[in-house]
């Protein structure tokens, strides 16, 4: 008999495989992000758009840093994640804040067991979707956002752009070289290579266009409620949008309504 092939799970690169299997990198994720301000500036933005209490589902939820403050203020969440070391974090950092919450390894292309219509918030934030490999597996990802929600209920994200690269002389060639080997369909444009990360190599990133995420949004049934370009201020905002704001985002907080 012929030995069978495993295969990655759809939407999951080698990278994030073993990225997500890295039990150092887990342990080390909240102390490597400390100095990111979009932490601060996507708390704010969640705590803005989900402004009472009801069921909240993060999607690669991580260590948990939605979780346990939208837990303290009376949510019940659920947080998934294809990483059991993360999730592990996550418990341990619930138990010691004091509140509960329930947590669920899973391929976020694979959510068909969870119930339809069970939750009013969901949220898939720090360019999560970006990690998923290839467009249908993206809006895949989307589409089960939208059915997880109630009717009303609320989604909030965030991508990266992926014009800021213009702004930098090596994100600049690859932009170009991006674009004229993505018309050639020899790579899927707005996928980047990433450096080794904490020791974890062959990781890609796909970069969104504001275009190409209200694209996948729409497609999935939502309607925008808002869309928030960020700049590099302290305080995350971008002064003058309408002044090529596409250009000059460094991502977007998106919040849209089933």
């Amino acid at each position: 008999m012929a030995a069978r092939t495993w295969k990655l799970p759809p939407g999951v690169t080698a990278g994030v495989w073993h990225y997500a299997h890295d039990p150092d990198l887990a342990r080390g994720y909240d102390a490597s992000l400390a100095d990111s301000p979009l932490l601060t500036w996507d708390l704010e933005f969640a705590e803005k758009h989900l402004c009472r209490p009801g069921r909240l589902i993060d999607l690669g939820c991580g260590t948990g840093r939605l979780l346990i403050p939208f837990a303290q203020r009376g949510f019940w969440v659920l947080g998934v994640d294809l990483s059991a070391e993360m999730l592990r974090v996550a418990a341990d950092k619930a138990q010691a804040a004091g509140v509960h919450v329930h947590l669920l390894r899973a391929n976020l292309v694979q959510l068909e067991a969870i119930t339809d219509g069970a939750f009013d918030y969901a949220a898939c934030l720090f360019n999560t979707l970006g990690m998923i490999d290839g467009p249908a597996n993206r809006q895949r990802v989307l589409d089960h956002a939208y059915r997880l929600l109630r009717p009303g209920g609320i989604f909030i994200g965030h991508v990266h752009n992926r014009w800021f690269n213009l702004w930098d002389p090596q994100g600049r060639r690859w932009v170009l070289r991006n674009l004229v080997r993505s018309a050639l369909g020899l790579e899927e444009g707005g996928d980047v290579a990433m450096p080794v990360h904490q020791g974890i190599a062959g990781l890609t990133l796909h970069v969104f266009t504001r275009r190409e995420m209200v694209r996948l949004l729409l497609r999935a049934g939502f309607r925008l409620i808002e869309i928030k370009p960020l700049g590099l201020r302290p305080d995350g905002r971008l002064p003058w949008p309408r002044c090529f704001g596409w250009l000059r985002a460094y991502g977007y907080l998106i919040a849209a309504r089933r």
